[in-house]
Formats: structure tokens, C-alpha cells, sequence
């Protein structure tokens, strides 16, 4: 079974979260240290929110975001690898916005907001014998690089992204809505639990996908023992982190639903999801670009899509990884590509 041809939806010219109009991304690869960063950022601050559902999570700047804070906007969003040493990755990003005299401004000083958020690749074969914690270059490196193309699979935060069965990776994906709207997701893929069914190919996103973006295959025929979930128990590590933007002018508390929609994305996509041992959380971003027309209506139709584009964005970041020295886990395309 061939994947849908969706006609009365698309997907943006890119089939990435920069058809957002006015956001970038950046990323940083390390192939020796098997980790990296990856940076979203726009030319003027943009409205966030953040949901968290995993039962360990790594952040920064998370609490700012709820809606009764003061600052409502942020400059950049960073995902990292490293678990808590990933979060000086934020620290880059903010010297290097610093530097361009971006930032909140308070009096003549000007701090730069950067929420973040971490994923476990500690042991996943690659080199961590640093004498320097080398995230904060990273994040610089990365922020510097952003701009509307970038690639996807083992690279950025997903560079030594794993999942319970595969390599994970980055992956993201857009929809343009009947209203209008532009959706878009972000994630690294570092899952505790599987994005495919059984021992076989198939994703579990498979519902979800657009153009045989992630292969074509369908949904699977024999979906095994689902009742018990499959996972990378032990030293491998695990967290699924993801940004979804709009161009949609959303305030903060629509933004934080929205992030909270976005997680049912994320439990279509991945079995298990938002374990104690995962750090699950996803980023909401607004552009401001577009007003909404019916409030209710188009609040709902944005976190579904945004539940729908994090699903495909799962299952692309898996299909996309690629193989490279020390690998502990096969990629996709190693164990099923034709």
C-alpha cells in the first residue's frame, strides 16, 4: 500500500518547519562526539509556549514560558544532545544573539531569551572524553548556520539520536491549512520506545503520511504484541524533544495549547511514549503573521495539525538517519531500504 495522496490539504514548498514564513533553522554536527544542535530562530522574537510530558526532562528557561510570566516572546529555541551538558548549547546561542544585539531589553542591556531542552546520547558510541564542554560552540555554530533549508536525519540534535529498535534522528514536516495557516514541526528522535511496528518497516505514523514522504509503505498488516511495550530499557538513554510553529497569531496560552496538543503527535508516532524514563516535551512558536478567523475553530484545527506534522516529522527523522562509524543501532534504511 502506497502512502496517501492527501488532496484537500498540502504540504508547504519545503515540507519544513521554515514555511513558517520569517523562521530558520540551524544545525551543529559533531561525527567524533556523535551528538549535536539544533537551533530554530527568526529575525524578530516570536511568541512561545512549551508542554512537557516525559517523566525526565532536561531544560532551561522552560518556566518563562509559562503564561502569567513577564516576557511573552523568546529570541531562539535550541534542541541538543549532551543530556545536561547540552544545555550550555543555549549558552552559545545567547552570546552569539548577544552579539548581534538581539535580546529583552532592559535599560541599554540587552539579554537574549533562548528556551532549550536536552536529550540523553551519552552512550551511543560516540567520543565524550571532552577536557571542554563543546555545546556552547555547538549552539554558536548552529545558530550561525540557520536559514530555511537544512537537513535532516543524523544530524543536529538527532546525530546520535537512537530509538528502542533504530537510529533516531531530526525530521520535521509543514502543512498548509483551508484557512490558510502554515504548521510546521521540528524533533529530535531519541525514543525510548519504537517509531516502527513489530520487527517490520512500517511506521507507526504511517496514518499521517503525505506523498510517500517516509516511504510509501502504508499502515502494517500484523502489528505483534502491542499490550507490552518494546524499549531501550538499561544504558541507551531516550527523549523525544520538538518544536511546532504557526504562522497563526497565537498569544502564549494558545501557544501552550497547542504544544499540548502537539504531544498526541508524538504517542501516534512513537510506542511507547512520555515514560518515567523519557523527557518528552514539546515547543510552540508564533510568528504573529496571520490572524485567526474564527478563534475556537482555527485554535482546534492548528493543534491538530500540529499533533499530525509531529507524527510525520517522527517517522522522517527514522527513515532519514544514516549510518556512520560506531553505530550501536542499525539505521532504517540500513535494515529495510530496497
Amino acid at each position: 500500500m502506497k502512502g496517501q495522496h492527501v488532496t484537500h490539504i498540502k504540504i508547504g514548498p519545503l515540507n519544513l518547519i521554515t514555511d513558517v514564513a520569517g523562521l530558520r533553522v540551524g544545525n551543529a554536527s559533531d561525527g567524533a562526539l556523535k551528538s549535536g544542535v539544533t537551533v530554530l530562530t527568526a529575525d524578530a522574537p516570536f511568541t512561545a509556549g512549551v508542554h512537557v510530558m516525559g517523566g525526565a526532562p532536561g531544560t532551561r528557561e522552560t518556566d518563562l514560558l509559562a503564561p502569567d510570566r513577564t516576557v511573552q516572546q523568546v529570541d531562539a529555541v535550541v534542541l541538543s544532545g549532551g543530556s545536561a551538558f547540552g544545555l550550555d548549547a543555549a549558552s552559545g546561542v545567547a552570546d552569539a544573539l548577544r552579539a548581534a544585539g538581539r535580546g529583552f531589553a532592559v535599560g541599554d542591556v540587552r539579554v537574549p531569551i533562548v528556551p532549550a531542552a536536552i536529550l540523553f546520547d551519552l552512550l551511543n558510541g560516540g567520543d565524550k572524553t571532552w577536557a571542554q564542554n563543546p555545546y556552547g560552540d555547538l549552539g554558536a555554530a548552529a545558530w550561525a548556520a540557520a536559514g530555511t533549508r537544512f537537513d535532516l536525519g543524523s544530524v543536529g540534535a538527532g546525530t546520535g539520536a537512537l530509538t528502542a529498535t533504530l537510529k533516531g534522528g531530526l525530521g520535521s514536516a509543514s502543512i498548509i491549512l483551508p484557512t490558510g495557516h502554515t504548521v510546521g514541526a521540528l524533533v529530535a528522535v531519541n525514543a525510548l520506545g519504537s517509531a516502527t511496528v513489530a520487527d517490520g518497516a512500517h511506521f507507526w505514523a504511517a496514518p499521517f503520511e503525505i506523498d510517500e514522504e517516509f516511504g510509501g509503505l502504508g499502515p502494517a498488516h500484523d502489528y505483534g504484541e502491542v499490550h507490552l511495550p518494546r524499549t531501550k530499557m538499561g544504558d541507551a538513554g531516550n527523549t523525544t524533544i520538538a518544536i511546532v510553529a504557526t504562522d497563526a497569531d497565537l498569544t502564549q496560552p494558545q501557544c501552550t495549547r497547542m504544544a499540548t496538543a502537539a504531544h498526541d503527535g508524538m504517542a501516534r508516532a512513537l510506542l511507547p511514549s512520555h515514560t518515567p524514563m523519557d523527557g518528552d516535551l514539546v515547543f510552540a512558536a508564533s510568528t504573529g503573521a496571520r490572524d485567526l478567523n474564527d478563534p475556537d475553530r482555527d485554535t482546534l484545527l492548528l493543534g491538530h495539525a500540529a499533533a499530525n506534522c509531529l507524527s510525520r516529522a517522527i517517522a522522517r527523522a527514522v527513515y532519514l538517519a544514516r549510518p556512520a562509524r560506531n553505530d550501536v543501532l542499525p539505521c532504517w534504511s540500513d535494515r529495510f531500504a530496497p
